[in-house]
This record gives C-alpha cells, structure tokens and sequence, in this order.
C-alpha cells in the first residue's frame, strides 16, 4: 500500500471491544491481569501486555505502530514533545567522558542541551561544519557516541549530505542521528540514506494543525542495544511518554499529513517564488527554489518538496519588527508547520537569550523572518506580506 493508505489502515494488536474505526482513549493507569505469571510476563517485556500507562498504553502503542509501519522502524517510541525525543536520544547514546558531534547550526534549545545541560554529566560536544566531511572527520574521536544533525537547519536552512555523513559514522561505527522534522517521514526514507535513528517533533506536521505536543523517536535497529535501552531504561526512569489524549490527536493528524503537507510545501514554494520579486526582501531563503545552494542535494536526499519553512531576510531588526507588527492575516507565533501561516523573529524569540557573539557564531541574524507556511490560499498570504511590507 501506499504511504497515505498505510497512515489509515494499520490494524490493531487487538480487536476493539466495540470495533470502533477510531483508536479509543484509554485513559486507564493500571490494567487487570488474568494471574501472577501474566503479570509478570508483561512487565518483563515476555508478551506484548501493557502493565502500566507511564510505560505503554493502547492508545499510545497504536500510534507508534502506525509509525513503524510508515517508517519501516524497529522501533518507535512516542514522547511528550521534540525535546523529550532528542533528550531521551541523547541520554541513551551518550555517557560520562562521551562527545557528541554537530554542527553550530541547531534549534535554540537543542543546541543548549548539547552545550550546556549534557555538559553538567560531563558529556562533551565537539562542532563541525557537517557540510564539509573533512571537518566530521576531524572532529569525530575514539570518545564520540553520535554525529547529530538537523536535516535541514533552523533557521540557517542548512542541507548536510545524509549519505557522506552516514559513511563517517558508520566507519567509526557510531550511529548517525537525524532530527527529521522540517519534512516529513512519509516523503522519503531518511533509513535508505543511512540514518540510523530519527527524531522527530510530531508536534509540527504529525499533529494536524498544532492539536499536541509530541515527539518520536525513530530507531531502525542498527544501534546495538539502542532500543532496549530507550524501551528499558529511558522510558520507564525518565517519564516522558506520550498520554493516550495525544496520541489519539497525533493519530488523527497522521491520517491527513500527507494531504495536509502537500499544501503546505506547495504553498511555500509558490509562496517564495512571489516573495523574490518584493524589493524590500533582500533574500528570500528555502531549498525549494532553484537558485538555492542546497536545492540539488535536498531534491537528491528528500525528493520533490522542500517543507513549509521559508525565511526572508529584510534590510535590518527594525524592519523586521515593522513587518511584522503589520501583519493582519499571517499569525505573530511560534512553532511550524501548523495550518495557519505563522511568522517569527528568531533572533528576538528563540535565540532570545543567546548573547549576542554566539547568534552571530550561529548564524542567527537579527534581518531573519521565519515563516511557517500554512493551508490559506497563497494569493492571501502574498498579499498580507506586501502589505506588511509597505505599512
């Protein structure tokens, strides 16, 4: 089947008392066992059981399940928010006396964890330019637990080659981890270009139109001991597992993502396409348009579209703010891939509180826009822009 048809069809481990087409709520804590050996079976991990709601729920498991057959996973593991996924990732991979190589050029809070939270569990993290292989190679030593990257960076929209990447990791024998998001699982296969595990903000996309939070964890079973690890020891210490409540929303939004997204890409591209032809627009970033540096390779890797992230760089912060403080249509919020077009400064708001030698070292501009493109007609959201633009 098709990946649409998949998203709808993945059948239950179990009939449903009352065969509803809709996975049910099951907003129970605790679950009755037939006797003391089942019991123990099931918390064991010897039969496929729920034992208890902070560890797995029937909703929840659904949900994973349907990403598994999507992906063509080993494992999923369905979380509270992107965060939780890449934290959960990281303190599975990483310990004591460990390194972890990436790139300066990560979202706010990831790049704060690697740098500063991790370092408090004297976990290092070692910068590399991911664009140039010489660079990872240097930068990777007998200490580094995983090479870390964006698939396509926010807000920079950077586009490292996935396969050279993979080759690097994989002769060091270290896994490659790939925060997935900005497109979506269901448009290419990150696994065939050597990812080996996947993280993702289900909030964006997954969740149709920004019902939830939550975040997966997308383990293709070539880390050793990654998933029982993750299954074992992280979900069951940590606490960060998905409620039933969301992953009934992120089921739903599943259903429509790939109806939902091809809008959206469409959108931005058409919507970037206009954008260029704005005097007051100095650059118009995003990987769709042709004329962009990344635009061959984010083809090669993640096939015809480009995601919903289009920035735009304008003369200076002041004009910026003016923009949009004009803005009537497109929304002044945080978080992409909703179904409302949303508009953000990032070096204001998510890099808020970095100084001011850092944003510059990240490439995060005071001149940046950052727009997430939604489902309105692309005519309208030209137009609210022009006219911000001219207020």
């Amino acid at each position: 089947m098709k990946k649409q048809t998949q998203a709808i069809h993945v059948p239950y481990k179990r009939r449903d008392a009352y065969d509803a087409l809709s996975m049910p709520v099951y907003n129970a804590v605790a679950y009755e066992f037939d006797n003391a050996q089942v019991m123990s079976d099931a918390f064991c991990n010897r039969i496929d059981a729920p034992d208890y709601s902070r560890c797995e729920n029937p909703t929840v498991s659904n949900f994973e399940e349907r990403v598994k057959v999507l992906t063509g996973a080993k494992n999923v593991i369905a979380l509270n928010s992107g965060m939780a996924a890449i934290s959960n990732t990281m303190m599975a991979l990483t310990a004591q006396g460990k390194n972890v190589v990436t790139s300066k050029h990560l979202f706010g809070n990831t790049f704060s964890l690697l740098m500063s939270t991790l370092r408090k569990f004297g976990v290092g993290c070692k910068l590399a330019d991911l664009t140039d292989p010489e660079s990872v190679e240097a930068a990777v030593n007998e200490n580094t637990c995983c090479i870390f990257l964006e698939i396509i960076t926010n807000p920079q929209m950077e586009v490292a080659d996935l396969t050279k990447l993979a080759e690097i990791a994989h002769a060091h024998h270290i896994p490659l981890v790939a925060d997935t998001t900005t497109i979506p699982f269901t448009m290419f296969s990150s696994h065939d270009l050597g990812v080996d595990i996947e993280v993702v903000s289900s909030t964006k996309y997954v969740s149709g139109g920004a019902t939830s939070l939550g975040g997966l964890v997308i383990d293709y079973g070539t880390t050793p001991h990654f998933g029982e690890v993750m299954k074992n020891e992280m979900i069951f210490n940590l606490g960060a597992y998905m409620t039933p409540q969301v992953a009934f929303l992120q089921t739903m939004g599943l259903e429509t993502l790939d109806a939902r997204y091809r809008v959206q890409s469409s959108n931005a591209l058409v919507l970037a396409q206009k954008l260029q032809t704005l005097p007051q627009i100095k650059r118009v970033n995003y990987v769709g348009l042709e004329d962009n540096p990344f635009h061959e390779l984010a083809q090669r890797q993640f096939g015809a579209t480009a995601g919903a992230m289009v920035c735009i760089d304008l003369e200076s912060k002041d004009a910026c703010f003016r923009m949009i403080d004009h803005l009537k249509l497109i929304h002044r919020a945080t978080n992409l891939f909703d179904n409302r077009t949303l508009a953000i400064h990032p070096a204001s708001t998510i890099f808020g509180l970095f100084p001011d030698k850092m944003k510059r070292a990240m490439d995060v501009n005071d001149t940046t826009i950052r727009l997430s493109i939604g489902l309105e007609d692309v005519d309208d959201l030209f137009e609210d822009i022009k006219q911000a633009l001219e207020g």
